[in-house]
């Protein structure tokens, strides 16, 4: 008989999102309008600090297409993209008839190399096509180098649009991430830290960029009586009922934080003494990683092949790390800058189950794999 699926990152429901989506029912605000939206923002602002402004929306991918739109991105242009992510992260770019430029990763923490990043500007300056926007990823939750990025940023006047999707509870320097960029994009997919079902969020400083993200976001609807356009719009605000399953992960937010960084510990000591495995870890005491999922990096390809249809013999669901975007079939006409960082932590890394609700007779299936395995 078939053991229970371990899954890499389900849902985490806490207590109080049943009563928060009983309310929306009750007032009878089903449609992107409502209190919850507005809880569910008040929440996010006072939890991330630093004044930051949000806007949630029905996903990730939509706060990047309009972060994009709202920084001025157009057909042509060329945007700067983390190549070690999701392909969310980068389609958006495409949407807008825009370029990306993919950069490699840094060993340190997987995310975008500095030194690369200054050449692909460089080169973009050189072709007189300065890029106009730089997509940033805290991969797996752990937060890129912000201050060397900053810096280049900063230097070349090209704003950060700073994706956080998978990063909600990780710190830099005591710095929540999710506040870092010009914009700053928050993911509540199923899989993520907490979740709405879908859902996403656009975060700014700027109550004037939170305003036109809602504005666009909701169709683009100029203010008249009637129903008037004077620009292209998008249904992209999240409904009140989706707000309302986040505010109840709001309140249990810091404990799943909590459990996710627990279970990092769970196997940092089960491959203590295995010296051919690398997991991801924070570089220094700046970064603070929520390890929304926790990674290693084996020997070689084979080897985290053959680790991975081991869990999947015992119905235990693991995963490789992200397939770089300069690799992907539909972008491999793009430029791209590094050497082979991102393509080796490819093939030898492995994502683990990581969910906040891993029990511990979970743990002990994952820790008799790989003890097997290892022996």
């Amino acid at each position: 008989m078939q053991q229970e699926k371990i899954w890499l990152s389900p849902p985490h429901m806490g207590k109080n999102e049943q009563k928060f989506i009983a309310e929306a029912f009750a007032d009878n605000f089903i449609a992107p309008l409502g209190k919850n939206l507005d809880e569910f923002e008040e929440d996010l602002e006072s939890y991330l600090e630093q004044g930051v402004n949000v806007a949630v929306l029905n996903s990730g991918t939509a706060a990047i297409h309009l972060g994009l739109i709202i920084l001025g991105v157009k057909a042509g242009d060329e945007v700067i993209c983390q190549s070690l992510t999701f392909s969310a992260s980068v389609n958006p770019v495409v949407y807008l008839g825009a370029k990306p430029i993919f950069i490699d990763s840094e060993i340190e923490t997987w995310n975008m190399c500095p030194v690369a990043l200054e050449q692909a500007i460089l080169d973009g300056i050189e072709r007189g096509k300065k890029p106009k926007v730089i997509i940033v990823v805290h991969l797996y939750g752990m937060p890129f180098k912000v201050n060397e990025v900053s810096a280049i940023s900063e230097k070349y006047n090209i704003p950060i649009l700073e994706d956080s999707a998978e990063a909600l509870g990780s710190l830099f320097d005591g710095q929540k991430c999710g506040s870092f960029g010009t914009i700053s994009v928050l993911s509540f997919n199923g899989n993520k830290i907490i979740t709405t079902s879908g859902g996403g969020a656009l975060v700014s400083k700027s109550k004037k960029i939170k305003n036109e993200a809602i504005f666009l976001a909701t169709q683009a609807k100029d203010n008249a009586p009637h129903y008037q356009h004077s620009q292209i719009g998008y249904n992209y605000r999240m409904s009140n009922i989706c707000a309302g399953i986040g505010r109840g992960q709001m309140e249990v937010l810091d404990s799943h934080v909590l459990a996710r960084r627990e279970i990092h510990v769970f196997y940092k000591t089960l491959f203590k003494n295995i010296s051919t495995v690398l997991l991801l870890e924070e570089p220094d005491n700046r970064f603070t990683s929520n390890h929304w999922l926790s990674v290693v990096l084996l020997d070689d390809y084979e080897k985290r092949e053959a680790l991975r249809l081991e869990f999947d013999k015992v119905n235990i669901e693991t995963r490789p790390v992200w397939k770089p975007m300069h690799l992907q079939p539909v972008f491999k006409k793009e430029r791209y800058f590094g050497n082979k960082i991102a393509e080796n932590i490819f093939e030898r890394g492995l994502c683990l189950p990581s969910g906040s609700n891993l029990l511990e007779k979970d743990k002990k299936r994952i820790a008799n794999v790989i003890k097997a395995f290892f022996n």
